[in-house]
């Protein structure tokens, strides 16, 4: 993978189909990553380098543990933006999404 790969935008996903099948594509790549961390590689560091300078060194753990936080807020920008246009938000709790979609 080339460092600092450019995001992609979803500007070629013109439909519902391309759009799943995009998902399914990266969900397939995530479980593939996901199978190799045993505790030794979780506990292995990474540096990285935010587009807002600096470099920092964090282990996988950490990072793992930042994407669910960060996912936390990015859910409570959408329940804002969602009522802000009168609408009512789904719950976005994690464990209504253990209840309903793993178990």
């Amino acid at each position: 993978m080339a460092p600092n790969p450019a995001v992609p935008q979803g500007k070629d996903l013109a439909t519902l189909a391309a759009a799943r099948a995009r998902w399914e594509a990266i969900e397939a790549e995530r479980l593939a990553l996901l199978a190799g961390f045993d505790e030794p590689r979780l506990a292995a560091t990474l540096a990285v380098r935010p587009s807002s300078g600096g470099e920092y060194v964090h282990t996988f753990r950490q990072m793992f543990r930042h994407a669910v936080d960060h996912s936390t807020y990015h859910r409570g920008q959408l329940v804002t933006l969602l009522r802000q246009l009168g609408l009512t938000p789904p719950s976005t709790g994690l464990i209504l999404f253990y209840r309903h979609v793993i178990a």
